[in-house]
């Protein structure tokens, strides 16, 4: 499974980042930076809440 950043999209709210700590973060910029893209299946629970938390569908599991 694969994390997919519509980086356009993104506007930095940072509930991705709460939702799943180990796989992302927000750089000194705000701008969202996937730390892996590619994800196992003990990191498909996160990896799905993050997707759902983001307000403006920026993030999508493939």
């Amino acid at each position: 499974m694969k994390i997919v950043l519509d980086r356009p999209r993104c506007e930095g709210h940072g509930l991705c980042e709460e939702a799943a700590p180990e796989l992302m973060h927000l750089d000194d910029d705000g701008e969202l930076v996937l730390d892996r893209e590619e994800i196992g299946d003990t990191d498909a629970a996160q990896a799905g809440a993050a997707v759902r938390v983001c307000p403006v569908a920026a993030l999508r599991l493939s």
